[in-house]
């Protein structure tokens, strides 16, 4: 796997489990502020795609994981 493919699997997983806990009718529900979090990664993956540089990319290329095409 690229290490483009492990940010936007990670990035939508984040998304996904902070809404599930942060949305009131949610079954898993904890607190409104999870939806802070989802801001968050919405904020870094609109600054990565307007800069053209992700810090977790980077992390994963210095690990090893290949860049891919």
């Amino acid at each position: 796997m690229t290490s483009w493919q492990i940010v936007r699997i990670v990035a939508g997983s984040f998304i996904l489990a902070s809404l599930a806990l942060g949305v009131p009718g949610s079954p898993l529900f904890h607190s409104p502020w999870w939806l802070a979090f989802t801001a968050f990664v919405g904020a870094n993956l609109l600054q990565s795609g307007l800069t053209k540089w992700c810090l977790m990319e980077s992390l994963l290329r210095k690990l090893g994981v290949s860049a891919g095409n």
